[in-house]
Formats: C-alpha cells, sequence, structure tokens
C-alpha cells in the first residue's frame, strides 16, 4: 500500500495532472459551453453546428507534430524544448479564452470574431497537446507511465468537469464574461506544472532537418516486429467499448429513465467512476506491467459491457443501472490508462511528439467511424443482443496482444 501511495503521491505525478488538467480545460470551452453560451444568445441552430468545426485542429495536429520534434521553441532555448512550447501554448490560451465570453450577446457579423477566438483556442490547445504528450513520454520511465498516463486522463477529466459543469453553474450566476474569464484564468495552473517540471533528457539530438522529421518516425515504426498488428490493436481494442458508450444515452432514455436520472447517474456517477478506474488501473500497472495490464483491463472491459445487456433485460432498474454505469466506466478508466500508457512505452523517443500525435489520431478513428451506424445495428438487433455485440467485438483486439504483449512478459515493448 505504501508503494502504491508513493506512485501516486510525488512531485512528478502532480506534474502530469496539472499538465493534464491544462490539456483538458479549452475542449469543452471551444465546444459543448460555447454552444450553450450561444443558444443562450439566440443564435440560429444553422450557425451553432457550423461552430463544431473549430474542433478539426484536434483531429489533425499529428501533421504538425513533426515540427515541434524538430524546432526548439524561442524561449528555454537552453532548457527543455518541450516545457518551452508547452508555455508559449498556455500563455496563447489565456489570450484566446479571457475574451470569448465577452461575445456572449453578439449577433451578426460580429459573431465570427468569437469564432476565430475559438479556432484560435482549438489551435493551440491541440498544440498544447501535441508537446505535452511528448513530454510525458520522455519525462517518465516505462515502468511510471501507467500511472502517469491514469493521473493525466484524470486531469484532463476534471478539468472537463470545470470547463463544462462548473462553467455552466457560474455562467447562471455571473454571467458569460466573467465565466470564461475565470477558465482563462485556470489555465495558470497547466502552467504552474510546466514551470515545476524539471527538464526531460533527451536521449538523442533532434532530426536534423524538418524533412527527416517527417520521413524518419514513420520509417522507425514500421521497421519494427509487429507494426502493423500493434496499428489494428489501437484500432480494435477499445472499439466494444466506444460501441457500447455510443448508444448508452439513448438506451438508457428508451427503457424509461429521466433526463435527470440519465445527468445524475450515468454522468456524474460515471465520471466519478471513470475516475477512480482510472487511478486503480494506474496502480495495477505500476505492479503489474502494462503488458498484463492490457489483457486485464480488456477482459474487464468486455464484461463490464455485457452488463448494459443485463440491465436491458431487467428494464427500469435504479440499482442495474448504478451496477451498468459503474462496471462499464471504471472498466473503462482502467483500460484507457493502460492504453495510454502503452502507446507511449511503443514511441521512438527520437521522434515523440510524431509518433504519439499519430497513434492518438488513430486511437480515435473508432470514436468517429465505428460508432456512427451504432444506431442502425441496435434498431436491427435490439438493446439486449446489441450490447452482447459489442462485447464480441473487443476479443479481437485482446486476441492481438497474444502477438506482441504475452501475459508471460510483464514488461512492454
Amino acid at each position: 500500500m505504501t508503494k502504491f501511495l508513493k506512485s501516486i503521491f510525488n512531485l512528478k505525478m502532480l506534474i502530469t495532472f496539472l499538465l493534464g488538467f491544462s490539456s483538458g480545460l479549452p475542449l469543452l470551452l471551444t465546444g459543448g459551453t460555447l454552444q450553450a453560451m450561444m443558444k443562450d444568445a439566440n443564435v440560429d441552430l444553422g450557425t451553432i453546428g457550423l461552430f463544431s468545426l473549430v474542433g478539426l485542429p484536434y483531429t489533425l495536429k499529428f501533421l504538425i507534430a513533426p515540427f515541434f520534434d524538430r524546432f526548439a521553441p524561442p524561449i528555454m532555448r537552453t532548457g527543455d524544448r518541450r516545457k518551452g512550447w508547452i508555455l508559449i501554448f498556455q500563455l496563447a490560451l489565456i489570450v484566446t479564452i479571457a475574451p470569448i465570453g465577452f461575445f456572449s450577446s453578439v449577433q451578426g457579423s460580429a459573431l465570427w470574431f468569437m469564432g476565430i477566438l475559438a479556432f484560435a483556442t482549438a489551435i493551440f490547445s491541440s498544440l498544447q497537446d501535441i508537446v505535452v504528450d511528448a513530454h510525458r513520454r520522455e519525462f517518465f520511465e516505462d515502468n511510471e507511465l501507467g500511472m502517469a498516463s491514469a493521473l493525466f486522463i484524470n486531469g484532463y477529466r476534471v478539468a472537463m468537469i470545470a470547463s463544462g459543469a462548473i462553467a455552466l453553474y457560474m455562467a447562471d450566476i455571473w454571467g458569460w464574461k466573467s465565466t470564461y474569464l475565470l477558465m482563462a484564468l485556470f489555465m495558470l495552473i497547466g502552467i504552474i506544472g510546466t514551470i515545476l517540471a524539471p527538464n526531460t533528457i533527451h536521449d538523442a539530438p533532434p532530426p536534423r532537418t524538418l524533412k527527416d522529421a517527417i520521413v524518419e518516425p514513420f520509417k522507425a515504426y514500421f521497421t519494427r516486429d509487429n507494426a502493423v498488428l500493434i496499428l489494428m490493436f489501437i484500432l480494435l481494442y477499445k472499439i466494444g467499448d466506444t460501441m457500447a458508450a455510443a448508444m448508452t444515452t439513448p438506451f438508457v432514455l428508451d427503457i424509461g429513465f429521466t433526463k435527470s436520472e440519465l445527468a445524475t447517474i450515468v454522468k456524474v456517477f460515471g465520471m466519478i467512476a471513470t475516475i477512480t478506474g482510472g487511478l486503480v488501473g494506474g496502480g495495477v500497472l505500476v505492479r503489474l506491467g502494462i503488458n498484463r495490464g492490457l489483457w486485464i483491463f480488456g477482459i474487464c472491459q468486455m464484461l463490464a459491457t455485457t452488463t448494459f445487456a443485463l440491465l436491458a433485460m431487467a428494464g427500469k432498474s435504479h440499482p442495474m443501472l448504478a451496477t451498468a454505469i459503474f462496471c462499464e466506466n471504471f472498466a473503462s478508466g482502467m483500460g484507457t490508462s493502460a492504453y495510454a500508457a502503452f502507446m507511449a512505452s511503443i514511441t521512438d523517443k527520437r521522434f515523440t511528439a510524431t509518433q504519439y500525435a499519430l497513434l492518438s489520431s488513430l486511437m480515435g478513428i473508432p470514436r468517429v467511424l465505428v460508432a456512427s451506424p451504432t444506431g442502425f445495428i441496435a434498431e436491427n438487433l435490439g438493446w439486449i443482443n446489441y450490447f452482447f455485440f459489442c462485447a464480441l467485438m473487443a476479443i479481437p483486439g485482446i486476441l492481438l496482444l497474444l502477438k506482441f504483449a504475452p501475459w508471460k512478459e510483464k514488461k512492454s515493448l
């Protein structure tokens, strides 16, 4: 127990939690929270929908990642090139987030100035993500990556609570201007983490040219053993979990629960279970290693998905709903910790920013493409069969572990 507590409560883990908070804060401020502000201003739904395009930089960040492997920032040149870039983007985010609330009551052409600020926020946020992910890989040893990933993800989720539920509550009391100003000040939490972080150790010099920074990461990755299988694993490991999550809200409402019950049990209780699962998962990874964690958590995710099928059989049952939500979110939190730690562990430290940005972009593909037909599948199979089907979809990803992450090898790649 003492070793587990020390693995959580230390300066390095505090730093990664603070940087996770810094990465997670801007997301909803240009997404759901921004949409709520526009709705308050009676902006038409068509325009609100168009504003979802401001999130485009998050999906394309791997295209710019080689730049940050190649070039040092204009500040902290003699120190850590990752820290310098992170600090630049954190300061830029304060500048772009703070004025967004001043457009809370505008209409017409002036509305697009708010769109420009939101788009700039998304750009700086996605660039921050690239460098923070690279910094985390270089900051921690392989055996620390599990807990580091768990703390980073939990910091990210706490920030989403702050920029989502708390921001909406504040807007009702103080208005949108004060809310966005305070959210901008919350970026100081991430700046504190950046300042506290010691310089990371770079085992190799950066690429000599930008061309090398673009080409060499792909050459380095695809010359390794099982390169294609690992990419398939990244696509498939959480596919069943993703498909189940995509239909959770309509399923819960369809079997008779109210929106208030959905908010309380699914959203709030589910978030607590996810954060707890991430912490427990990080502790398990410290003790058992990434390989065994991937096996255990993959199987747990598969079994947890079946609890929704049991809920579909039981109908409207508050204890069953709480059980299903806890199992699903707790297992998902553990699985995400191992998933992120594994991706970090297979990156080449010469090209950390580029390779991790590429792998994390692949991780998002199932959330967009595979989740899109889930409604049609559920309609044709019915809820019980649908969730059993989601559980079965987890099997291919788990079986791929036999090839490159066998149980008997405690240490991952």
